[in-house]
């Protein structure tokens, strides 16, 4: 568990000051960019205290002063942590709304315009959640989305939510598949344990929206793509 608590200690002890004087440095200049820079490097350290290093692959595939959106296999609590601070740019990201009501973590996820989303929520709240991230997306942030939902306790991809391809559709925003390997033997779900390794994360080539006659053809796409390289080993 030492591994663990390293992780929480940089987010706990470091953190929390982190985010309390980016908020009022933001809030008085009015830009969330240094904010964002010194709360994902906090993200990015957990990880590294813990023992897991991130090998990044694909970055070829991100096309500079575009925004895209980032969908993104799902196993481990870790992959958040191993994937957004490495994005190129500043990320928005779905997320549970749960998130929402953690004081300080709530007004720093606000500013940096993050989107909550309910289990289970309503078609008005969904389409709530697309209207935020397309403001997310027209503000020149990314999106990043966790399609599946859920982490995946054997590593083969869940059915994908719909709100990612609402998004990509209405937007016109390309899409970047991802695929997260290694976080799943490092801290599989159901566990608090972290054990030290590697976390390859491989961004793959851009689908664009508009080479597809519907939405279910565009989410076949994107779940081919992500399967394909799954299967690769």
């Amino acid at each position: 568990m030492f591994a663990t608590l390293r992780l929480l200690f940089v987010y706990v002890v470091l953190g929390a000051p982190v985010g309390l004087v980016g908020i009022v440095w933001s809030t008085l200049r009015r830009d969330f960019h240094t904010m964002y820079r010194w709360g994902m490097g906090i993200m990015a350290l957990g990880p590294r205290a813990a023992g897991v290093r991130v090998r990044l692959e694909g970055m070829e595939n991100i096309e500079a002063g575009k925004q895209y959106i980032f969908l993104s296999n799902h196993v481990s609590n870790l992959d958040p942590p191993v994937l957004l601070p490495f994005i190129p740019g500043m990320t928005s990201a779905f997320l549970k709304r749960e998130l929402m009501k953690i004081p300080l973590l709530a007004t720093g996820l606000r500013m940096g315009k993050f989107v909550p989303v309910a289990r289970g929520n309503s078609r008005e709240q969904a389409q709530q959640s697309v209207e935020a991230a397309k403001d997310a997306l027209r503000s020149g942030l990314h999106i990043t989305i966790f399609p599946e939902g859920t982490r995946s306790t054997d590593g083969r991809l869940l059915p994908f939510k719909k709100g990612g391809f609402f998004l990509a559709e209405e937007t016109g925003a390309p899409i970047i598949p991802v695929v997260i390997r290694g976080t799943a033997k490092m801290m599989p779900k159901g566990t608090l344990r972290i054990t030290p390794g590697e976390a390859l994360v491989r961004f793959l080539p851009a689908i664009r929206p508009q080479a597809y006659e519907s939405r279910e053809e565009l989410m076949q796409a994107v779940r081919t793509a992500m399967e394909t390289e799954l299967a690769r080993g």
